[in-house]
């Protein structure tokens, strides 16, 4: 079992950054894939990032790869994902996974609010 806690969510204006992080407990955390997942308002969860667990393998989808980075600290047993360029439709609830690749989601944080305003 791997307990997963996200923060660094806020309100941020259009083109503004933010760096998100989520907190791993529980079994080992080294070895693990991880990454981000968002859902806005009234539509799907849908993937943002993710990490293997050595941190030389990441995905994105493809309307963040540009703006987004994914990365990880097992010393801390943190993954991290920086935001940049924020627009208004990145607003959602930022999850963190756990476990499975290419898309975590074996494990879920309970997620972390994101507001950009335009």
């Amino acid at each position: 079992q791997v307990q997963l806690v996200e923060s660094g969510g806020g309100l941020v204006q259009a083109g503004g950054s933010l760096r998100l992080s989520c907190a791993a407990s529980g079994r080992t955390f080294t070895y693990y894939p991880m990454g981000w997942f968002r859902q806005a308002p009234g539509k799907e969860r849908e993937f943002v990032a993710s990490i293997n667990w050595s941190g030389d393998s990441t995905n994105y989808a493809d309307s963040m790869k540009d703006r987004f980075t994914i990365s990880r600290d097992n010393a801390k047993n943190t993954v991290y994902l920086q935001m940049n360029s924020l627009k208004s439709e990145d607003t959602a609830v930022y999850y963190c996974g756990a476990g499975g690749w290419p898309q975590p989601s074996d494990y879920w944080g309970q997620g972390t609010q994101v507001t950009v305003s335009s």
